[in-house]
């Protein structure tokens, strides 16, 4: 047959995803089903298995205006996933940039960033977690807990800086990012290994003759950056995106009261619920940023 080349094109994105559109179908599609009709329905448990009972948004009614603590956590960790996400990205681009250069013991350096990934236990998450209250007080420290905690521990007096920061009018709410950021370094350090790995695979992929054009025509690095280097490795920001707002989800507390709910309090119906509505949301968020993203991303052809 005589293909057109968008063709030929499309066929080969459907045999490079033939692989996973099978283990969907086959072994999540089936559990996805079973999850929205958990969530319909009154689920009892015998000794003879498990018996539905139709029950339309009762479950849902009683997640959202009932449960205590659900709203809460679901909120939570949207905000968190709106927050972290881009210091993630934005970390994850500068050390991809900064390991593609060339120098001595540019693949140990690289080996060390992607540690937290090969190493990412319980045991490690929980030092890590230790380290982070001993050193700032928690992942939900302010400017003025930190501020103290430095006063009383350190030997440093934040209040100056942060007067500083105040004189030269910048926005409270960008010093306590910026300070929030600090604080939660370790964190973004370890959430940053698959996505440093990304940004140099597409750091790489960028014709050197681009760079070179660019050099002749006397293009300060700061131009190349935004006018090169940003564009090539635009359509892997929204790919590092997905992947980070998945994995933020996938870890956090409203999985965790989910799962508990089903293996626990074996309240197979509310924890299903749970699961459906928080990745309904999860959903909206990635559309959502998505949509924002693709309008300023470069697909070379």
């Amino acid at each position: 047959m005589k293909l057109t080349l968008s063709r030929k094109r499309a066929i080969t994105g459907l045999v490079f995803i033939a692989p996973w559109l099978v283990g969907f179908i086959w072994f999540y599609a089936s559990s996805l089903a079973m999850t929205i009709t958990f969530s319909l329905s009154d689920v009892s448990v015998g000794t003879d298995g498990y018996a539905l009972e139709f029950s339309g948004l009762k479950n849902f009614i009683f997640l959202f205006a009932e449960h205590g603590t659900f709203n809460q956590q679901l909120v939570s960790s949207l905000i968190d996933m709106v927050v972290d996400v881009p210091l993630i990205i934005f970390f994850s681009l500068l050390m991809a940039m900064l390991l593609n250069a060339k120098f001595r013991g540019r693949t140990l350096a690289r080996a060390i960033f992607f540690l937290p990934v090969i190493l990412n236990s319980g045991a490690l998450q929980q030092a890590l977690n230790v380290t982070r209250q001993m050193m700032a007080g928690g992942m939900s420290a302010t400017s003025a807990q930190i501020a103290e905690a430095s006063q009383n521990g350190m030997g440093v007096n934040l209040d100056y800086y942060l007067g500083l920061f105040g004189e030269l009018f910048i926005p409270e709410w960008a010093i306590e990012y910026l300070i929030g950021a600090s604080t939660r370094i370790s964190s973004i350090i370890t959430a940053s290994g698959v996505q440093i790995v990304i940004f140099i695979a597409a750091l790489q992929s960028v014709p050197g003759a681009l760079y070179e054009v660019a050099k002749i025509e006397g293009a300060t690095g700061y131009e190349t950056f935004w006018k090169i280097t940003f564009p090539m490795v635009s359509p892997l920001i929204v790919t590092n995106v997905v992947f980070t707002v998945i994995m933020a989800f996938a870890s956090s507390d409203v999985i965790q009261t989910s799962y508990d709910a089903i293996f626990t309090s074996q309240n197979y119906a509310l924890g299903s619920t749970m699961s459906l509505a928080s990745s309904v949301a999860v959903c909206a968020l990635l559309f959502i940023v998505c949509a924002i993203l693709r309008k300023r991303t470069f697909y070379q052809n």
